[in-house]
């Protein structure tokens, strides 16, 4: 480009870029692209290692379970199972829910009262998970003239503890109540757990 009075432009002609290397164009773009490959290389890794850490097929099928409760007499229970650990559906009796319901929540270790435990309208149905809240083995009351402890709920045979029959920690060693998974009624027969 030349100046008004023809002559060439104060500093020297200008001269193209050629993208020689002591181009800071060429430098940016360089910088730029090594930035752009290292991030997709690293979402590359990333995706798998995410995907690798998603919950299998046969695991998704254990999250839940659903069982039908039209055989469960008043006064009976069912073991059953639920993400590898034993679960408890009891059918309370009438004489069961007034017992329940007349103990004194101030007297328990971890104050429930049955209506916590179980569903509006449904509380005669008492689903826990089977497992000792102390070290986690299994009570016993569930099962036919299985021991059901002094309070004829469910009793812990390797430290003593006894549940009376909402599953609320009585006696012994366990320092809350029976835990109450998450469930919920399908009709009127069927619930499904988790």
């Amino acid at each position: 480009m030349a100046s008004e009075n023809g002559g060439t432009p104060p500093g020297g002609p200008i001269e193209p870029s050629n993208g020689g290397p002591e181009d800071p164009r060429r430098r940016d773009y360089l910088a730029i692209g090594a930035v752009a490959f290292a991030g997709v290389g690293a979402g590359v890794v990333a995706i798998p290692l995410v995907a690798q850490m998603s919950p299998s097929a046969d695991v998704l099928a254990l999250s839940t379970t659903e069982l039908d409760i039209s055989a469960i007499q008043p006064g009976q229970s069912v073991k059953s199972t639920f993400r590898k650990q034993p679960l408890f559906v009891r059918n309370l009796t009438a004489k069961e829910i007034e017992e329940a319901n007349a103990t004194p929540v101030s007297e328990l270790r971890d104050p429930q009262t049955l209506a916590e435990r179980t569903k509006e309208g449904k509380a005669n149905w008492l689903v826990t998970l089977g497992v000792c809240t102390h070290l986690g083995c299994v009570p016993l009351g569930a099962g036919e003239g299985e021991n059901k402890g002094p309070f004829g709920g469910y009793f812990c045979p390797c430290h003593g503890s006894a549940y009376d029959t909402a599953g609320r920690i009585r006696t012994g060693p366990a320092p809350t109540n029976l835990v109450v998974p998450e469930y919920a009624f399908i009709s009127d027969t069927v619930i499904r757990v988790g």
